[in-house]
This record gives C-alpha cells, sequence and structure tokens, in this order.
C-alpha cells in the first residue's frame, strides 16, 4: 500500500516536472520523494515489530490460560470448600453437644447422690435447739476447745452438764464445735469450790 502511494507521488512529481520544468522544483520534489521512501522503510520496520510482539504475546496468552483457574473453577472451588466447611461445623457441633449432654448427665447423678447423701445426714442428726432456758450457773469458767473434744468430753472434765454448756454458750447444734472456740463452762451446782 505504501509503495503505491510512492508510486502516485512519483507520478504527480513528474506531471508537476513537465508543467513546470523548474530546477528547483524537480530537486524539492526528489527530496520529498526521498523522505517519503525513507518513512515508508521505517513504518514497515515499526509494523513487522507490533507483528512480533503481538505473536509473543499471543503465546504468553495461550500458556496462561493452562496455567491460571478461570472465575467459574475458583467460584466452584470456594463453593465446594463452603459446603465441606459448613459439614465440619455441624458435626463439630454435633459433637460438642453429645460431650456436654454425656456431662450434664454425670454432674446431675453425682448431684442426686450428693443431695441424697445429705438428706440422709439430715435425718440422722439430732433437731437444732432454737431455744436455750436461762437455768445454769452464771459462775464458771472458760474453756478453749481442744482438737477431738465433744460436748460430753468437756462436760466430763469440768464436771459440768451437757445441757447447761449448751444453754450457756448457745449452741445451736452440739456436733458443731469449732477447734480454739472459747465456750464458758458453768460451774456444777455440787462442784468444789
Amino acid at each position: 500500500m505504501f509503495k503505491f502511494l510512492l508510486i502516485g507521488w512519483l507520478a504527480a512529481g513528474a506531471l508537476l516536472a513537465q508543467s513546470v520544468p523548474s530546477q528547483l522544483d524537480f530537486a524539492n520534489l526528489r527530496e520529498d520523494v526521498r523522505g517519503l521512501t525513507q518513512r515508508v522503510g521505517e513504518l514497515q520496520l515499526r509494523v513487522e515489530q507490533l507483528e512480533r510482539e503481538n505473536g509473543e504475546l499471543r503465546a504468553r496468552t495461550s500458556s496462561a490460560d493452562k496455567n491460571f483457574a478461570t472465575a467459574a473453577q475458583l467460584n466452584q472451588a470456594l463453593d465446594d470448600l463452603s459446603h465441606t466447611l459448613r459439614a465440619e461445623i455441624a458435626a463439630s457441633k454435633n459433637e460438642a453437644l453429645q460431650h456436654v449432654a454425656t456431662q450434664i448427665e454425670k454432674l446431675a447423678r453425682q448431684t442426686n447422690a450428693a443431695l441424697d447423701s445429705l438428706a440422709k445426714s439430715q435425718a440422722s442428726r439430732p433437731a437444732v435447739q432454737t431455744s436455750f432456758s436461762d437455768e445454769y450457773a452464771k459462775v464458771g469458767g472458760s474453756y478453749t476447745v481442744q482438737k477431738g473434744d465433744t460436748l460430753a468430753d468437756i462436760a466430763k472434765k469440768s464436771g459440768a452438764r451437757v445441757q447447761d454448756i449448751i444453754n450457756a454458750n448457745k449452741i445451736a447444734d452440739p456436733s458443731r464445735i469449732v477447734v480454739g472456740q472459747t465456750l464458758f463452762i458453768p460451774k456444777a451446782p455440787n462442784a468444789a469450790k
């Protein structure tokens, strides 16, 4: 195509040269034709270079298509992963619920056993005293409870009556005296002075 343009320019230049036989015009025309010929050669080189680059890009694109996943493939993979993840979460949740249910049953059995034991021990305990008599000796001494002491032991050691010790110290549960506790021991009416 460029050659046809060049030939057209040359023909036009020849016609002009015949109509105006000026030497200067002819030289200018010849210079223009030489410049156009040079520009056409440069353009041909550029077209060849662009065709080479286009071929390289096509080769890279075809190899890239083989190496990369499509958007549809990625979406399918994400859907599969999401489905698997939901299934795993559901299975894990079920397993955790079963474990919790087993633990709750075990705790319920232990709680029931403890309540039964507590109920049995409450049934065998003497009733808690809530009213106390003022009929005991108002004179006496103090005693600090030692390890292994019972009210009966303390009464025997001091010569006092158990009921007087209970009334004087307002002990609601005689089985619950504490080591280190200080008790008032009323003096027995017949005890020696």
